[in-house]
């Protein structure tokens, strides 16, 4: 993958520069004081270390898209178990 950031005109950005472009984003999510008076500190779990074997073409695939394979392979078994019935 190639970085295509204009760092150019990210270190050209002021802090109201980014303020306003915080405040416009519709996915901006700034908590007030209620809101942390009332969040809890979840953890995540921990994973568990497996020996899987998988078929070398699949690990090829994932592989090759880079670090994070691993991830990216709990992420599609993730979404495969939470997409059945319960």
């Amino acid at each position: 993958m190639t970085d295509e950031t204009d760092w150019k005109r990210v270190r050209a950005l002021t802090d109201a520069d980014i303020a306003t472009s915080v405040e416009s984003d519709p996915d901006t999510f700034m908590p007030d004081a209620d809101w942390m008076a009332n969040a809890q500190l979840v953890r995540p779990r921990t994973k568990k270390i497996v020996t899987l074997r998988l078929d070398p073409e699949i690990l090829e695939w994932f592989m090759r898209s880079g670090r994070g394979y691993q991830t990216r392979i709990n992420a599609v078994l993730k979404a495969f178990v939470d997409a059945q019935p319960h």
